[in-house]
């Protein structure tokens, strides 16, 4: 008897999962859900206890309402020991315009102003309001894959608020845009900094409205590949009006989770990756293995993106990109949309056999399934897309 009392419970467990998933929002229309909860303590690094496993994002977390509070306090403390703080902006200080078919946003903090500009490609079908897919630096994707559906495309030119780039001349921090506006935040990683950035160009649109930008805001995404995927995975999840986030090839740092990272060679680990993209103090609390103090790892910075729609595509061929911690990760995330009952939300395709963001045709029918449900509306099935091959492609 009580075995079936057991059974029943667990069942109507998952029916009420179920049901409140297909009801939880695939979107919102503010930046941040959790704005008005208290920061956690931050401990000092060296008094932070040992975790030798992920730490749980559903700590704490009874149901969905919990959900919000959670997350605001793993974005809080990514922004403290990971990247820095992404301060918020009052819309007083924002002002847009469209001149032909580009978006111009100025922003003013502080005395000082910054202009983001980013033209809006349109599509030859459908009707407006459209959809809109944002590249962080560039659209990676295959073209193909957008010619002939309704959606809008635009890149964000991260290089008008941090012109960071591991390649040619750059400024150093506390010398870019985003510093003259912020100079207390010089310290800031240049993750913290895009994603802020990243914001403002969906404040412009918002602004506007559809009337002037043809935009739906209801259905904004955002991708990007390598360091740029990072940087998409970080946009994605500190913004909630973003509905689609596709992080293509991301590496060390973007979802490959640390702790296991650190377990592997020639991979980028917590100890070797490029500094100007994170806070430097994060290498000097977290080197080695402190890694096991962080108190976050980063499927909880993919968990953020939860409760909207989330890919990660990697590429086992090229080791750098730690795929294997970022496979852990993926399966330690989705166990968050899982709890929620909107499990079909969430996948990963990491698959070898091709360059470096040249997504292969056999990722296709994975990124359009994601593509055609969150930015169109489409029914489409992503609840299998978790795929894993070190199979070269021939």
């Amino acid at each position: 008897m009580k075995l079936l009392s057991t059974i029943v419970l667990c069942c109507a467990t998952l029916c009420a999962q179920a049901q409140e998933g297909s009801q939880l929002p695939l979107f919102y229309q503010v930046e941040n859900t959790g704005a008005a909860f208290a920061k956690p303590a931050m401990p000092e690094a060296s008094k932070l206890p040992v975790l030798k496993n992920l730490p749980d994002p559903l700590e704490g977390v009874d149901g969905f309402s919990d959900w919000s509070r959670k997350r605001s306090e793993i974005a809080a403390m990514i922004q403290h020991y990971g990247i820095g703080e992404k301060p918020v902006v009052n819309k007083e200080s924002i002002k847009a315009r469209m001149s032909d078919d580009t978006l111009i946003v100025d922003v003013t903090v502080n005395g000082q102003t910054l202009t983001l500009s980013s033209e809006i490609k349109y599509p030859k079908t459908g009707k407006a309001p459209y959809p809109l897919m944002i590249g962080s630096s560039m659209i990676a994707l295959p073209r193909q894959l957008f010619e002939d559906r309704p959606i809008a495309t635009m890149n964000f030119h991260e290089k008008q608020v941090n012109d960071y780039g591991q390649w040619g001349k750059h400024h150093e921090r506390g010398e870019h845009n985003f510093d003259r506006l912020y100079p207390h935040l010089k310290d800031n990683g240049a993750y913290s900094e895009w994603a802020w950035g990243f914001s403002r160009l969906l404040d412009g649109l918002e602004l506007l409205g559809p009337e002037v930008t043809k935009i739906d805001m209801k259905h904004i995404g955002v991708t990007g590949c390598s360091y740029a995927g990072k940087m998409a995975l970080y946009c994605g999840a500190f913004d909630e009006r973003v509905a689609l986030t596709i992080a293509q090839e991301p590496g060390g740092g973007g979802a490959a989770a640390w702790r296991i990272s650190h377990l592997q060679n020639d991979v980028e680990n917590i100890d070797k990756t490029d500094y100007h993209w994170f806070l430097e103090s994060q290498l000097e609390n977290f080197r080695g293995d402190s890694v096991y103090q962080l108190p976050y790892d980063q499927h909880e910075l993919c968990a953020m993106v939860c409760p909207r729609a989330l890919l990660l595509l990697g590429n086992p061929d090229y080791k750098w990109l730690a795929d294997d911690a970022m496979l852990v990760s993926a399966q330690a995330a989705r166990k968050v949309w899982a709890r929620f009952g909107i499990a079909d939300r969430m996948g990963w395709s990491i698959v070898g056999g091709h360059g470096h963001c040249q997504l292969p045709e056999c990722q296709w029918p994975e990124v359009l399934a994601f593509i055609d449900k969150f930015l169109l509306g489409r029914d489409t099935d992503t609840n299998d897309v978790h795929v894993y091959s070190k199979t070269l492609i021939k």
